[in-house]
């Protein structure tokens, strides 16, 4: 290839798309008496959320094509990047919201080996940004656009779970992706961390549920159809004080699916240390974080060993729920793992902070477990 065409090659690459032309009519109308949406939330109704108009170009770069969900801190964008000629997802946090931490271990978790086999299943930060307004800023996380979680996937199925085959695939990627977060992604400690703390460490995410495993998209024409779709059939949407809520639009089924992707590292920690706090979703939670004795990687493995049960039976193997309150509760759950397992070991109890409100010291059963356990020997 000759250096000119070389050169008129990459000039074409680095020339921004056209932005599209988006309608600014004969889109449905929700009645006002329709909560929609974000607009049920109390973050929205103190004003935290960005308005963010389709059509919209933030960044000098990314077009806004239209909304693909909304939860309590953001709302979710499809858009076009402009420049790179592909689309992303764009989190719009609310107001003074976004975890810098978090923005770290997305920045690390993008660099760190790109060769291990489990980067690909996980979901990293594109680029981060600041949208300025006059109440506040409001940070924009961009990211590659995802399909549907495995919870959307396997209630899609009519069995309500997923086949041998699917879980086996499935896990065998997630379980790549956990590794390389556990053996390739260090995280610096921070600015003012001491010598022996700016060491670099590892991380562990203690918050894997079926929600935040997302399908990649393999199949590029669903984004291609999503956008054709915004032009000619554009989203209901309702006004309030000339600002859109818009009515999210879902991605076609693809016709081939992407491997698993992990995503949401919120609740992820440096797992070099030991630590003893609550975490976990609560039916998924350790007998170590439930003893709060000192946990480490080995609670990520349990958290999937427990989420295997939802995705394969179609229901959860422990709830929790305690006879005498109706909901979660501790000792609850610890009679069901006592059911299925049998007592905990000694030296698992000797380093719970709680052990002693459930065990004697001998590792027995005391009185406020044995109210709702199994027969096993009790004081």
């Amino acid at each position: 290839m000759s250096s000119i065409l070389r050169w008129a090659r990459g000039l074409v690459r680095r020339s921004p798309a056209v932005p599209l032309r988006f309608p600014t009519s004969g889109f449905e109308i929700i009645a006002d008496s329709v909560l929609l949406e974000e607009e049920q939330l109390d973050e929205f109704k103190t004003g935290q959320y960005c308005p963010v108009h389709i059509g919209d170009v933030f960044a000098s770069k990314y077009q806004v094509v239209g909304k693909l969900g909304f939860g309590t801190t953001s709302t979710v964008w499809l858009a076009r990047n402009l420049y790179g000629h592909g689309h992303v997802a764009l989190k719009v946090y609310t107001r003074d919201r976004g975890d810098r931490d978090e923005f770290q271990i997305l920045e690390t978790i993008g660099k760190a080996n790109p060769s291990h086999p489990g980067y690909r299943h996980v979901r990293t930060a594109l680029d981060i940004f600041q949208i300025h307004r006059p109440e506040g800023d409001h940070y924009c996380l961009v990211q590659r656009p995802m399909w549907e979680s495995w919870r959307h996937l396997f209630r899609r199925n009519a069995s309500g779970r997923f086949t041998e085959p699917l879980l086996k695939a499935g896990l065998r990627h997630l379980f790549s992706a956990l590794d390389y977060l556990h053996s390739e992604c260090k995280l610096a400690g921070s600015s003012t961390a001491s010598a022996a703390e700016l060491s670099l460490t590892l991380l562990m995410i203690v918050d894997i549920k079926a929600d935040n495993i997302l399908q990649d998209i393999e199949d590029q024409s669903i984004l291609e159809a999503f956008t054709k779709a915004e032009l000619t059939t554009p989203s209901p949407r309702k006004f309030l004080d000339d600002v859109p809520i818009y009515a999210s639009r879902a991605f076609d089924l693809p016709r081939r699916f992407g491997g698993p992707v992990l995503s949401d590292f919120g609740s992820a920690v440096r797992g070099d240390l030991k630590r003893n706090h609550d975490a976990q979703p609560a039916v998924y939670r350790s007998p170590e974080v439930m003893l709060k004795a000192e946990w480490s990687y080995p609670v990520d493995i349990w958290n999937v060993g427990v989420m295997i049960w939802d995705l394969f039976q179609g229901r959860h193997l422990f709830y929790g729920k305690d006879p005498k309150h109706h909901d979660y509760s501790t000792r609850a759950h610890l009679a069901e793992l006592i059911g299925i397992l049998g007592p905990p070991p000694l030296d698992l109890l000797n380093r719970g902070r709680r052990s002693r409100e459930f065990f004697t010291e001998d590792g027995k059963i005391a009185y406020k477990l044995h109210l709702i356990c199994p027969p096993w020997p009790c004081d």
